[in-house]
C-alpha cells in the first residue's frame, strides 16, 4: 500500500476536547487530490493505524486538515495523537480514500453528531460553492464542545448551518429537523456521528417515509454485533423479537483458500480470516482492522452475499462493497467464502 510522508505543520484547538492537525508533505510538494468525504489512514505507531476524515477543500493541494477528539475510552488512537504528536512531527499516512461520496441530488440534508462534522463540513462547503440547495445540522453536547464552531459560523456554510446543543435540550431525540419530516424524493440525506446517533436518525427518517437509497452514512466504529436474542442479521439498535433467538447462527470452523496459489487455511470458530492469514505469513492489506475503512475488501469468486433484511446496510454504505467480496477482519460471515483473490 502506498504511503505518504507528511509533517504536522500546525495544531489548533477545535473544541474543548478536540484538536485540528494540519499536515503538509514532507518534501514541500503538493499532496494527492481527493473528493469531499474522503479520509486518510494515519500511522501512529506499530500496528496502530486510525482513519480521520479530511476537513479541507479538495482545492487545497498543499495541506490536509483533520480534527481529532480525545476519547479516553477508545482503543488508543486519539490518546496517542493528543499526547505524543507535536508540531514538526513526521509521520506516514495513506493517500485519501473515499467511501462516502457526495451524490447528485435536488437537495442535501447533512446531519452531523459531534465529531461527525469532520466528514460533512467539506461537503457543505462544496455544495455552497456550487450554489446547491442544502442544510447542515450540527448536533453537539454544548457550545464549548461544538467542533469547528467558529469556522462553521464564519464560512460560506454559516447561513445554511443550524447548530444544536444538547445541554439546552436541543437534541436529535427531541425530534428530527423539519427537512426530514416530509418525504422529498429528490433529497439525499447524509448522517455521520456515533452509532447511536446514526441508528436513531436513520430509523426516524425511514419511519418518516425516506427510502434507503436516500440515506448515506459513515461510521467511525463497527455496528454492535448481533446477539443471540436479536437474531441473525440484527443491526445495531434493533430490538429483540420473541423467538428471534432461535434464528441466531453459531459460528463454525471453515477452510478458506487463496485462489492463487490454491493454499487452504483452516479458520476456527473463534478467529477471523484476517487473523488466520496473517498468522500464516499471508500478506493481507489491513488498516482499521475492524472492516470499516474498506482497505481489507477482498474479492471472493463464486460467493454471493445476502442482502440486508431491512434498511441500509452500514457496512455496505461505508465500504461500497460489491456482492462478491468480503471484509476480512469482520466476525464469521454468514456464507463462508470458498476462495479469496488477492493481488500478487
Amino acid at each position: 500500500m502506498q504511503r505518504l510522508d507528511v509533517i504536522v505543520h500546525t495544531i489548533s484547538l477545535a473544541s474543548g476536547t478536540s484538536r485540528g492537525y494540519e499536515l503538509r508533505a514532507a518534501d514541500g510538494g503538493a499532496l494527492p487530490s481527493f473528493e469531499n468525504g474522503a479520509h486518510i489512514d494515519v500511522h501512529l505507531g506499530p500496528a496502530l493505524v486510525r482513519q480521520y476524515s479530511l476537513c479541507t477543500s479538495p482545492r487545497e493541494r498543499n495541506r490536509y486538515l483533520s480534527c481529532v477528539r480525545r476519547d479516553d475510552s477508545s482503543r488508543g488512537g486519539s490518546r496517542t495523537l493528543h499526547r505524543d504528536f507535536t508540531v514538526g512531527r513526521r509521520l506516514r499516512i495513506s493517500p485519501p480514500r473515499n467511501h462516502f461520496p457526495l451524490v447528485a441530488a435536488g437537495h442535501h440534508v447533512l446531519l452531523a453528531g459531534g465529531i461527525g462534522i469532520t466528514a460533512l463540513l467539506s461537503m457543505a462547503e462544496a455544495l455552497a460553492a456550487r450554489g446547491a440547495s442544502f442544510v447542515l445540522h450540527h448536533y453537539t453536547s454544548s457550545a464549548a464542545e461544538a467542533l469547528l464552531l467558529e469556522w462553521l459560523q464564519t464560512s460560506a456554510v454559516g447561513e445554511r448551518a443550524v447548530v444544536h446543543h444538547s445541554d439546552r435540550g436541543d437534541t436529535v431525540r427531541a425530534g428530527l429537523p423539519a427537512e426530514l419530516q416530509v418525504p422529498e424524493p429528490d433529497a439525499a440525506i447524509y448522517v455521520c456521528g456515533s452509532d447511536g446517533f446514526m441508528t436513531h436518525v436513520v430509523a426516524e427518517a425511514t419511519a418518516a417515509g425516506r427510502h434507503p437509497g436516500q440515506l448515506h452514512s459513515e461510521r467511525f466504529a463497527p455496528a454492535a454485533p448481533p446477539s443471540a436474542e436479536a437474531g441473525d442479521g440484527a443491526k445495531a439498535g434493533d430490538r429483540a423479537k420473541p423467538g428471534d433467538g432461535a434464528k441466531a447462527k453459531v459460528a463454525t470452523a471453515f477452510t478458506v483458500r487463496i485462489a492463487s496459489p490454491g493454499t487452504g487455511y483452516r479458520v476456527p470458530a473463534d478467529r477471523t480470516i484476517a487473523g488466520v492469514l496473517t498468522a500464516h505469513g499471508v500478506e493481507v492489506e489491513l488498516s482499521c482492522e475492524q472492516g470499516i475503512c474498506g482497505a481489507c475488501l477482498t474479492p471472493c469468486p463464486g460467493r454471493r452475499t445476502r442482502p440486508p433484511r431491512r434498511g441500509p446496510d452500514p457496512g455496505r454504505a461505508r465500504g461500497r462493497r460489491p456482492d462478491h467480496s468480503l471484509l476480512l477482519p469482520r466476525p464469521h460471515p454468514r456464507t463462508p467464502p470458498r476462495s479469496l483473490t488477492r493481488d500478487p
